[in-house]
């Protein structure tokens, strides 16, 4: 999973970003509202967590300006305002939820699979696909009730294709999701993943439409 954080106080994000690496998160940190996204698809990121009080701006603008492009990637807001009018602004600005400093990493972790969880209109931990089974938290999948032996590219391209089942997710995006703070991975490098990953879970369960993407067949 790769997280966008925006928070500007050093020891927080430091602590957060050990924190994620721990849980096998990748995180891009900014610490300026200037330096954010404008349109949350160029951060490729599953969930954004966004601080309210930035030096230079506000996270309240940040997030209605996300929502009015029809952006849906799910936003936590962490803000140390304890106000119920704070909480309420921004669950009704567009966030998928609202934590309060201080909070345990534990919890917080929860929240983010949790509104991961709903964005991919899955109710349970485990997104179940037939006999097909993504466990995006443990980082496991199983085919028939056997473990999968997946390469860590390998099960973010199932989680990718899972996350919206049915959908043709594009290329570009798959190869932008599977290397979030690097270079996107190559057309070559990405076929030679989806042909991988169709050995192992039967190749009639991805589906390529041509020059755009790849389907995951419920």
């Amino acid at each position: 999973m790769h997280l966008l954080l925006i928070e500007d106080d050093l020891d927080l994000g430091r602590s957060l970003q050990a924190a994620f690496r721990q849980q096998g998160f990748s995180c891009e940190w900014l610490r300026r509202a200037h330096d954010a996204p404008l349109a949350l698809s160029d951060a490729a990121a599953d969930c954004v967590l966004l601080d309210l009080g930035l030096p230079d701006g506000s996270g309240f603008e940040l997030l209605a300006r996300w929502r009015r492009a029809d952006a849906s990637t799910p936003v936590i807001v962490i803000t140390a305002r304890t106000a119920l009018e704070d909480r309420l602004a921004g669950l009704d600005g567009g966030a998928d939820d609202v934590v309060l400093k201080p909070f345990a990493i534990p919890e917080l972790v929860s929240r983010i699979h949790a509104v991961v969880r709903r964005s991919a209109r899955q109710a349970q931990e485990t997104w179940q696909f037939g006999d097909l089974t993504v466990d995006p938290r443990a980082r496991t999948a199983h085919l028939a009730g056997a473990l999968l032996a997946l390469t860590g590219r390998e099960f973010q391209l199932l989680t990718e294709l899972a996350r919206e089942p049915g959908a043709v997710v594009a290329k570009s995006r798959i190869a932008q999701r599977l290397a979030p703070l690097d270079e996107p991975v190559d057309a070559a490098t990405l076929e030679m993943h989806i042909s991988n990953l169709r050995k192992k879970i039967g190749a009639e369960r991805i589906r390529t439409v041509r020059g755009i993407g790849y389907q995951l067949v419920p």
